[in-house]
């Protein structure tokens, strides 16, 4: 099982960022960090990255459940969706797979949980 789901887009790096933010938004979800990690690679390391960003996405509702169901999950959420430049000037989204994160731990309540919250990320990548 992959650990996360992916897509080419056609967009700019700006515009993919903002396309899956609203399409993050249509299944419930907000973003709450965005982290941009060439930038602080830039400025901590001096090192040239590809441009990527990590988008801290949350889906209240199932944040709590899941918190309910298990309180060290916070370890895992919030879900995160990337943006970043491939090799080949490509932009490149992808997302966790909630379900491969999930696995790791015994509790069939959040397995429900996280199959509701893997057709959502998963709906918003293919919509792309």
């Amino acid at each position: 099982m992959s650990y996360y789901f992916s897509k080419i887009v056609d967009d700019s790096f700006e515009d993919a960022i903002e396309r899956v933010t609203g399409l993050l938004g249509e299944e419930g979800f907000g973003v709450l960090t965005t982290i941009d990690v060439s930038g602080t690679l830039k400025k901590k390391l001096d090192v040239d990255f590809q441009r990527y960003t990590i988008l801290g996405a949350c889906n209240p509702g199932y944040a709590h459940k899941a918190l309910t169901a298990e309180d060290k999950i916070g370890t895992m959420l919030p879900c995160n969706v990337i943006v970043q430049e491939t090799k080949d000037g490509k932009i490149e989204v992808a997302a966790v797979d909630p379900m491969a994160s999930m696995m790791a731990i015994q509790n069939e309540a959040l397995g429900a949980i996280a199959t509701e919250v893997r057709g959502k990320l998963k709906a918003v990548i293919d919509r792309l």
